[in-house]
């Protein structure tokens, strides 16, 4: 009987470790730019996570320990190559006018464009506290970093993209629409 629930569990573990792979994937390309790369960096996470979760001590923080994989083979491949290649691909394909449309795209592409040119380690935490939603600490434990310094780089990032964003509102003939939302 202990068998059958030990195999129950782990099927359901795996299962998690797969749903991940979209929300893996967005937060891989938010660092890199580069959908090969990311879909890279996604697989190797969840081949790893797959092979060692056996090892998860706690499956309530799964969700942590995935993110920590996926910034330990994004630090693995930034070592390796010291490359960065940005790409620019925009697929929106629920807009309904073309005016919408070009709206969407400047806006997004003002947002990535401010997002990328955040130094790397300002960028991962960015992604990680205000894009998937982690606490500092969480953070702090996925990328192997004192709390302080998420809050440090969390500040700078965010008073950096609130300089560039606020800039691109006032140039922009639309203003009807914040970009920029306190999040304290």
């Amino acid at each position: 009987m202990n068998l059958i629930k030990r195999f129950c569990k782990d099927r359901e573990i795996k299962n998690h470790i797969a749903g991940r792979r979209d929300r893996l994937f967005r937060t891989a390309y938010s660092w890199c730019h580069n959908r090969s790369l990311s879909d890279d960096l996604t697989q190797e996470t969840l081949a790893k996570a797959l092979k060692k979760y056996t090892s998860l001590k706690n499956p309530e923080s799964l969700d942590c320990w995935l993110y920590g994989i996926l910034a330990n083979c994004w630090r693995d491949h930034f070592r390796q190559t010291r490359e960065h290649h940005d790409i620019d691909d925009y697929d929106f394909t629920l807009d309904i006018t073309p005016e919408s449309q070009y709206e969407r795209h400047v806006v997004s592409h003002t947002i990535i464009k401010a997002v990328s040119e955040l130094p790397a380690g300002q960028r991962q935490v960015v992604t990680l506290v205000d894009l998937e939603g982690f606490s500092y600490a969480e953070v702090a434990g996925i990328l192997k970093t004192p709390i302080g310094t998420v809050m440090s780089r969390l500040c700078r990032a965010r008073k950096s993209l609130a300089k560039k964003l606020l800039n691109f509102k006032s140039e922009s003939t639309n203003d009807k629409t914040p970009f920029i939302r306190s999040v304290k």
